[in-house]
């Protein structure tokens, strides 16, 4: 069996209880050793075989899935986050369903949720945003030309930007371009969640200089939108004391917050 546990956003007491489960009984490990919190790897036991994908290819993966399978013991593939984003996993799963190797997905605390916490931010506020946008800017891997940054910044939701730290100068032109202004507010969310976790509120048009001025280059989250600042939202229906619910029934006059 090979279970894909997503690893969380960087604290290892951050993965769920089913992924820490799937770790301690694990015969062999596959962890994504650029990205996920070495300490996770703790919760193995004492005889797991260990390898990092950071120096493997797609191939040797399922080389290692293969040949534990073959001998009968359990493999954790750790992914970074909640593989289902930017993971790579299907292309590892369409392997194993041609292969007839059995196989389950364990979700994780994606990065996203992670930065969130970071800044006690809510990405859904009444009349500022109720959606929420997760992209990247292509690199040297491509991005499908409708999903462009600029097409996106047209909505004006809230944008959480990953894999982009190193083209934060061409991703402020394009946010601005697509109809973002310059002040916009915006975060940028160094290594969510782990130890060395670093948050800057800075804007749109700051996005590079912020960076910058504080050595950020890798591993951080861009998040835009006034959701950031969070400023007069409506506040929640749900819990309006004038709007009635399945349970209870409306008794005064809503405001804002």
């Amino acid at each position: 069996m090979v279970h894909f546990v997503g690893a969380g956003s960087g604290a290892a007491d951050l993965i769920t209880v089913r992924g820490k489960q799937y770790l301690e009984e694990a015969d062999v490990v596959i962890y994504a050793g650029s990205l996920v919190n070495p300490q996770i790897l703790d919760y193995t036991k004492d005889v797991c075989t260990i390898y990092n994908s950071a120096k493997m290819t797609l191939e040797d993966v399922i080389s290692v899935m293969e040949k534990a399978e073959a001998a009968g013991k359990t493999t954790v593939r750790l992914h970074t986050g909640d593989p289902c984003i930017y993971g790579a996993i299907r292309e590892q799963m369409d392997i194993l369903d041609e292969k007839k190797i059995a196989y389950d997905y364990c979700p994780g605390v994606s990065a996203f949720c992670g930065a969130a916490s970071a800044l006690n931010l809510e990405y859904t506020l009444p009349e500022i945003s109720q959606s929420v946008i997760i992209t990247r800017m292509e690199g040297r891997t491509p991005v499908p030309e409708r999903e462009s940054i600029q097409s996106f910044a047209a909505h004006h939701a809230t944008m959480v930007i990953f894999l982009s730290t190193g083209m934060l100068e061409e991703l402020s032109r394009r946010l601005i371009e697509g109809g973002y202004e310059a002040e916009t507010p915006a975060a940028i969310v160094y290594k969510a969640t782990w130890p060395d976790e670093k948050k800057f509120i800075c804007t749109v048009g700051t996005l590079a200089q912020t960076a910058k001025e504080n050595n950020i280059t890798k591993t951080a989250l861009m998040i835009i939108g006034d959701a950031v600042k969070g400023a007069k939202y409506d506040r929640s229906k749900l819990y309006d004391p004038g709007f009635t619910t399945e349970f209870r029934e409306a008794t005064s006059t809503s405001k804002t917050m």
